[in-house]
């Protein structure tokens, strides 16, 4: 009874508003209490996630994405992906997608990428007569795909969790996140034909000076990670050099970022590692406790008693990762959802790096997945448009998604090839 009476606070206290963090840190305490548990475990279980080194990679990435989101570097991309595609039919589509791609992995915020570039490539679709349906529902899908590609701060996070290599995690992602991109890629200039959108004249002096223009961020990827899969960095290292490495060009070089605003930059980036490293410490410490009381052992033994496939285990398991995505931010939910599916997926025999990209394939989805997807109300502040009309412009980019979630989930070999 009195289990049932404090699952009920809790859950009320959540849908109050009351911060995720103080939520968790609760329930483990109580629940560390009523089981006569020294209640410090859950002091030292935050401390013990503080001391992790990756974290350290966690913090020098997160800094160097909003430095990146408060330069100009967003536009700098566009223009050099136009200058490369805008010659194609549907060509400025492609640009949106790789731009947003990658702006997402460097910054590993979607709603950075909606507000940073969405002003941006908006009116552009619009006057190279792409349909505005078809545009608001691109930048709204686009603004998350980024998330499986390197230095991804959900990867990070994942991999701290799981336990598991994080530049191997990064290599899993790479095919995966390739292939969303073409199944988009194609779409769009299938769009881009149907719709006679105008085409740009190829020019390669323009193409010679917008590289020019962008060679410092066309070089960061090759300077940081040729230092990662060469040996000659740790990932923890790699992030030191890539803040560095972003601070010198914004501060220095572009002189697009100036001084006084690095203590804003700083404050945001210490609010945004410090919240997450709070969840998850408080997170893992409940999970301790889940552990202790064999939770996650008597969850799955009930689900293989009900579900002996393989097969039908991976559609509950990505039809419930939806669900989380549409409701919870990538952070939280793999904070608090990740360490509760991890050994009920291991005991289906799932790889965790595979298990990996199915979740943030998932969560990348949910955040555009109508009514609640986050993107939708990014989008929608971003755009002035409603939000109902926003998820009918991203149904059919959901559709391939989730076409291409279905691939991803059962054909492992996308995930695990490079990392074998």
């Amino acid at each position: 009874m009195k289990a049932t009476l404090l699952t009920l606070l809790f859950i009320l206290i959540a849908f109050s508003g009351a911060p995720l963090f103080v939520v968790i840190s609760a329930a483990a305490l109580f629940c560390f209490y009523f089981i006569g548990v020294d209640l410090s475990v859950v002091i030292i279980e935050m401390y013990r996630l503080a001391a992790n080194p990756l974290l350290i990679a966690l913090l020098f990435f997160a800094f160097a994405g909003y430095v990146l989101a408060e330069s100009a570097a967003g536009q700098r991309l566009v223009k050099l992906s136009s200058a490369i595609f805008g010659c194609v039919r549907g060509g400025l589509a492609l640009v949106s997608l790789l731009s947003c791609a990658f702006f997402t992995a460097l910054t590993g915020a979607s709603g950075i990428t909606i507000v940073a570039l969405g002003g941006l490539l908006l009116p552009a679709l619009l006057q190279e007569k792409y349909a505005e349906d078809f545009s608001l529902g691109l930048l709204t899908s686009s603004g998350s795909l980024g998330l499986l590609f390197p230095p991804s701060l959900p990867m990070i996070i994942y991999g701290v969790v799981a336990g598991v290599s994080i530049p191997k995690l990064f290599l899993a992602g790479l095919i995966p996140g390739i292939f969303l991109l073409v199944l988009l890629g194609g779409y769009s200039i299938y769009k881009g034909v149907r719709g006679d959108c105008t085409v740009l004249t190829f020019d390669f002096k323009k193409l010679l000076d917008t590289v020019r223009e962008t060679i410092w961020e066309i070089l960061l990827p090759v300077v940081v990670f040729g230092g990662i899969y060469s040996g000659f960095l740790a990932v923890s290292e790699a992030a030191v050099v890539t803040l560095v490495y972003v601070l010198v060009v914004a501060l220095a070089i572009n002189r697009d970022v100036k001084l006084r605003q690095v203590p804003t930059i700083v404050g945001n980036t210490v609010v945004m590692v410090g919240s997450i490293i709070i969840i998850l410490g408080a997170a893992l410490a409940f999970n301790s406790f889940l552990i202790d009381q064999q939770i996650p052992s008597r969850i799955l033994l009930w689900i293989q008693s009900q579900v002996q496939s393989k097969f039908f285990f991976l559609i509950i398991l990505n039809v419930f990762l939806l669900l989380v995505g549409c409701f919870l931010d990538v952070y939280s939910a793999l904070v608090v959802v990740a360490p509760l599916v991890i050994p009920i997926a291991q005991g289906y025999d799932l790889n965790l790096f595979h298990l990996g990209i199915i979740f943030l394939t998932n969560l990348q989805i949910g955040y555009t997945t109508p009514p609640v997807g986050m993107n939708l109300f990014i989008a929608s502040l971003r755009f002035e448009k409603s939000v109902i009309r926003l998820g009918i412009a991203s149904l059919p980019f959901l559709g391939i998604l989730l076409v291409a979630l279905a691939i991803i989930t059962y054909v492992p070999a996308l995930s695990l090839l490079l990392v074998r």
